[in-house]
């Protein structure tokens, strides 16, 4: 096979060059206004936009919640559904904001009872060492600030839950995993899947009543709006570190691993050409094929291009799992197919089980942190999702040629 695609080299050099202007006007304030201006669309209309905070369909938790985050980064993910879930929560609570436009962070801060005090910009940041009410920093900014401010956190004293894609390469990941060891505090990764009810049915489903894994297809994708500030870092290599496989392929990757119980042993991608000048820099349409050693093969697509949906199917010997959406906010559905029979377990929509898994995140790292357990998603598991992608991007330049990411349990390695 041969593949046309957009140069995927390590981009470590090439981002801080990059950044010398836009990462610069992102950490001096007012990131979303200096990224649309930089890129050529029209800056983001003043305010917030998105809803700052719901109408609540439930009280607020009424127990005694001690465990403090920072939100770094006030997008749209952020605002609609990291904030509004804390409402949810038995132990975790917002105690302070970080943002690169202060007057957003103070309305925020009003509507969540969060005193200016307790407010920050990119610049100040570090000051975050001396907030008695933060014991964690919640990182929500584009790819190529995640090491960064990882580091940045750590050396404050704060446990760090970080958004995924963990980082743009393998080797900032494990500056990111280094620091945390050195600081004595914990690195999460933001998997929320992990905590949604619904894929964790699909695990067990997957572990006991399919027979032999064989084949799994997964696919993710969302039309790009190049008018939406969400959408303008994403198309921007420099800070994205990739397009639809670090952003929406990430979810095949990681949910191949876990319905699969295990890694691949082999990769090979193709990215499609381009079908806009927007998305020149990064990858528009990506497919690939993961080998694992059980035998099982994965089949995987990420576009940037398509009618937005995330779809799951795994086929054993026995039956089969359909998860249709697989990784929504909400909604999402698992069916156990047989060849006479068909059972389907979802969450409704706006029920606790539905918006549990940002809730159920935003606690497991306040109950691990109390009671010293075990994380779910460690930064270790993030990093093995880079490396792949990373040897995936390899086998795109490379004429879609496989890969070898047959590299041992990394698992051990914890």
């Amino acid at each position: 096979m041969s593949s046309h695609s957009p140069s995927h080299k390590p981009v470590n050099a090439g981002r801080r060059h990059v950044l010398g202007a836009l990462g610069a006007s992102i950490l001096a304030g007012g990131a979303g206004k200096a990224v649309a201006q930089s890129l050529g669309f029209p800056a983001p209309p003043a305010g917030l936009g998105q809803r700052p905070y719901p109408n609540l369909l439930r009280p607020l938790n009424d127990g005694p919640r001690k465990f403090g985050y920072a939100i770094v980064g006030l997008g749209k993910y952020a605002v609609n559904q990291i904030l509004p879930a804390f409402a949810e929560c038995e132990y975790a609570k917002v105690t302070a904001l970080v943002s690169g436009d202060l007057d957003k962070a103070r309305r925020l801060g009003q509507h969540y009872g969060i005193d200016e005090s307790h407010l920050y910009t990119y610049d100040n940041f570090d000051k975050i060492a001396q907030d008695p009410e933060v014991d964690a920093v919640y990182i929500i900014l584009p790819n190529s600030l995640h090491a960064d401010f990882t580091e940045r956190a750590f050396r404050a004293g704060k446990h760090v839950l970080c958004e995924k894609p963990m980082a743009v390469t393998v080797e900032e990941c494990q500056r990111m995993i280094a620091a945390g060891k050195k600081a004595g505090k914990k690195l999460m990764i933001g998997y929320r899947c992990h905590f949604d009810p619904v894929t964790q049915k699909a695990i067990e489903l997957a572990r006991s009543s399919i027979g032999k894994p064989q084949i799994i297809t997964t696919d993710n994708g969302d039309n790009t709006d190049p008018t939406d500030p969400t959408y303008q870092w994403r198309l921007t290599r420099s800070l994205s570190g990739g397009g639809a496989l670090m952003d929406l392929g990430i979810y095949g990757v990681n949910g191949s691993r876990y319905m699969l119980n295990e890694d691949p042993i082999e990769v090979q991608a193709t990215i499609m050409p381009p079908s806009d000048p927007m998305f020149r820099e990064i990858d528009e349409t990506i497919v690939w094929i993961m080998k694992y050693r059980s035998g099982a093969v994965a089949h995987g697509s990420a576009s940037f291009n398509v009618n937005a949906m995330s779809r799951f199917n795994l086929q054993g010997t026995d039956a089969s799992l359909r998860m249709d959406p697989a990784t929504s906010y909400w909604c999402n559905s698992v069916s156990h197919c047989t060849s006479g029979d068909t059972h389907t377990w979802s969450t409704p929509m706006f029920t606790i089980p539905a918006l549990n898994q940002f809730s159920a995140q935003l606690d497991h790292l306040a109950i691990s942190v109390a009671n010293n357990t075990p994380l779910a998603a460690t930064g270790e598991e993030g990093m093995q999702d880079v490396r792949l992608i990373q040897a995936m991007y390899q086998s795109a330049n490379s004429g879609s040629r496989p890969v070898s990411t047959d590299w041992g349990d990394w698992r051990k390695t914890i």
